[in-house]
């Protein structure tokens, strides 16, 4: 049987919304920033519509990368860094937890309401159920990692110090300046959501150019660049 296209329905050419999903993404442009630049390249549509865009496809995209990611790559399984972001919602304090492999990949992205045992072990589980377990575990100071890897049997592979921990807070950097484009989130969903699929984003333009010379970057990021433009066109 053949799959369907979930562009079907759409007049606009899924280039253009692949285009449009991936600046509103990958850069830190607001929605009618994403709508100027589309303006300028002759393509007229509002800006509530690459937020349907984006809500529509988004998730979409963000699976397909994992899906495409998660052959032939090497385990992550080494060293984990968590951390986590404090992010306001409604005036609300919210905790953004994070778990990033010792290359930077952004493995996991958990909203939650506190920062205690019961969120830090929910937050754990659920990269561990989908990663499997590390070997190395980095965390900072904060006792309820403590709390939640001695019930899951880790304490002996956390690793606390000054400055272990850079992996993580460096990740976050990217996030903080979406966040700021975005001025912040109304609602946990959609935050979790955002977080879901930045972070997949990331990982697949993230190339690393301080370890590559130029030539080799820019053959990687041809290289990333095109594999996004076939996203969902099986």
């Amino acid at each position: 049987m053949t799959k369907r296209s979930p562009f079907r329905y759409f007049k606009t050419s899924p280039e253009i919304i692949r285009l449009a999903v991936m600046l509103y993404v990958r850069f830190p442009l607001s929605l009618r920033n994403v709508e100027d630049l589309l303006h300028e390249r002759g393509i007229d549509v509002s800006h509530e519509t690459i937020r349907f865009w984006w809500l529509r496809f988004g998730p979409m995209f963000a699976s397909e990368i994992k899906k495409r990611r998660s052959q032939g790559l090497k385990s992550s399984r080494w060293r984990w860094h968590l951390d986590e972001v404090f992010v306001k919602i409604g005036g609300s304090q919210h905790y953004l937890w994070r778990a990033v492999d010792h290359e930077g990949e952004v493995l996991e992205s958990y909203v939650t309401k506190k920062r205690d045992k019961r969120a830090a072990l929910k937050f754990l589980r659920k990269a561990m159920r989908k990663h499997g377990q590390p070997e190395v575990i980095v965390t900072d100071k904060l006792r309820s990692y403590g709390a939640a890897l001695r019930e899951i049997g880790g304490a002996d592979r956390q690793e606390t110090g000054r400055w272990v921990n850079n992996r993580a807070e460096n990740s976050h950097l990217p996030f903080r300046r979406r966040e700021r484009a975005m001025l912040r989130f109304r609602r946990m969903r959609s935050l979790q959501k955002f977080a879901s699929f930045h972070a997949s984003e990331s990982n697949h333009f993230n190339q690393e150019r301080h370890l590559y010379s130029r030539d080799n970057f820019k053959l990687k990021r041809t290289a990333a660049l095109t594999e996004w433009r076939i996203l969902c066109a099986d």
